[in-house]
């Protein structure tokens, strides 16, 4: 199996920025994090982080076709981006959205996901272990231990 993991902006400041919400592990970390499980549950992967809305657009559209699935922290666009919903939607790939924080306990703006509309699952507030709960769902759904339309 092969798992494209994006970040959406800012992420690459986390140890930096408000630690108190994200915590003080870096980007650095959740790379080595998501190397490391990957190894461990026999997943190829890749990893993509840009600050910029096209970029991670042009990441969607360039996996279609080569791998199983996408792992996706949409950051800010999560709240903002319909061209990330749909790209997700024109690849037509499983994905599940990962936030670090609890978005749902956070400010009201934070309450729409646009990106989610083209999961099959969301993991918040879990901070890095989301990531991991979401390649082993996609493990699963792939492996048909799990039906894509009952999460």
């Amino acid at each position: 199996m092969k798992l494209l993991f994006l970040n959406g902006p800012n992420l690459n400041m986390l140890g930096i920025r408000e630690p108190d919400i994200y915590g003080t592990q870096t980007y650095t970390g959740l790379e080595q994090f998501i190397r490391g499980f990957c190894r461990e549950l026999g997943i190829t992967c890749e990893l993509f982080q840009s600050n910029h809305e096209g970029e991670l657009v042009d990441a969607i559209q360039a996996a279609y076709g080569r791998v199983d699935g996408i792992v996706i922290n949409p950051a800010a666009y999560t709240h903002t981006s319909v061209a990330i919903l749909d790209a997700l939607k024109a690849v037509s790939l499983p994905a599940v959205e990962v936030h670090l924080s609890d978005v749902s306990a956070r400010e009201p703006f934070r309450q729409v996901s646009y990106a989610g509309m083209a999961c099959c699952k969301t993991y918040a507030g879990h901070g890095f272990a989301g990531y991991r709960m979401a390649a082993e769902h996609l493990l699963a759904l792939k492996n048909g231990v799990i039906g894509g339309a009952e999460e």
